[in-house]
């Protein structure tokens, strides 16, 4: 009896002990806004942490506290500057690990080399595998991440992850308009969006149609080749995962046009926003912008759009997750997965 009572009491206090620590939470200089909201939905303060870049520019970052035993989250966008953002999330992993972190989870709300994920020519490399080795290597124990490009990425980490969607959140946002839309319609900027833009479409309840393109063999050109639907006549919700130079867009927009559209609202999830696409944006015929902070829009470019760029964030959803990984619980059940 007495041996049963100490095996109960041993017990109980092992479950009483935290695999790891509190959660800490340090922030890269690439969207530290996004790393601010994450940390206040979770009640926390960002760990302080210094950055220095050198006259070389060499990258050095100093721990403001142990992390010893912690159970750390260290969120860096890989949007512009990409490779001193790079450098800046993979020294601070390293960091960290040398510092004996508990565990270690690379938040990173947008991946970039994303696009680079197949041999589609000879002679070229798999960047996004690079990337998810240094990440691994750099001392991560598990990732966080959001929308990927093509979803083979996952495959490239030999670490634990969770590659979460915002088109919910976009989901919840447009369907509050729907009601004030005529015959509204979801179009996809081109067909490998085809299977996501069907869910948009089907969490909306609203028809689908398709644009085909074709890039160019160096894959930094499109061409609008055809529209698999009908527009005409009716508001179109364009939805894609990224908005980088825009041209597709432009295009899309042009043969929505062309066919027939009334009101076109742009949907995506990565504002990446490189020259010239904020020029495009600005000129096109949209009502409406709808994206998230993802990536840290500028200030002149959200000027220049106005009212039309509604920016919804990511936070809670990643203040969420990070709060479940800490605590052992399902991601899963937030989408009753």
């Amino acid at each position: 009896m007495a041996d049963n009572r100490m095996r109960s009491k041993v017990l109980k206090m092992r479950s009483d002990v935290k695999i790891y620590g509190d959660i800490k939470i340090y922030a890269g200089s690439g969207n530290p806004p996004l790393a601010e909201k994450i940390a206040a939905y979770l009640g926390h303060q960002l760990s302080e942490r210094s950055i220095i870049q050198f006259p070389n520019e060499n990258i050095m970052v100093q721990l403001g506290e142990s992390a010893r035993g912690q159970d750390v989250y260290v969120i860096q966008t890989l949007s512009r500057p990409v490779h001193t953002n790079i450098m800046e999330l993979l020294i601070m992993l390293q960091t960290l690990r040398l510092d004996s972190a508990g565990r270690i989870t690379a938040v990173v709300p947008y991946l970039t080399y994303a696009r680079s994920d197949k041999k589609d020519q000879p002679r070229v490399p798999i960047t996004a595998r690079l990337m998810a080795d240094m990440i691994e290597v750099a001392g991560a124990d598990r990732y966080m991440t959001l929308d990927l490009h093509a979803g083979q990425i996952q495959g490239f980490f030999s670490i634990p992850g969770d590659v979460l969607t915002a088109f919910h959140i976009i989901t919840d946002y447009v369907e509050e308009k729907l009601p004030r839309m005529k015959d509204p319609v979801v179009v996809t900027a081109d067909l490998g969006f085809a299977k996501k833009g069907r869910n948009f479409a089907n969490d909306l309840n609203v028809p689908l149609a398709l644009i085909e393109k074709r890039r160019s063999k160096r894959g930094d050109n499109t061409e609008a080749l055809n529209l698999v639907g009908n527009v005409d006549g009716r508001d179109v919700i364009l939805v894609d995962d990224e908005i980088d130079t825009a041209g597709s867009v432009s295009q899309a927009v042009t043969l929505l046009k062309k066919n027939g559209a009334n009101d076109i609202i742009l949907t995506c999830v990565h504002p990446v926003l490189s020259h010239p696409a904020i020029d495009r944006l600005e000129s096109l015929p949209l009502k409406e912008i709808i994206t998230t902070d993802t990536i840290l829009i500028p200030d002149e470019y959200i000027k220049r759009l106005g009212s039309r760029l509604t920016i919804l964030s990511i936070a809670p959803l990643l203040g969420e997750v990070i709060l479940r990984a800490h605590e052992g619980r399902s991601v899963g059940e937030m989408f009753n997965e």
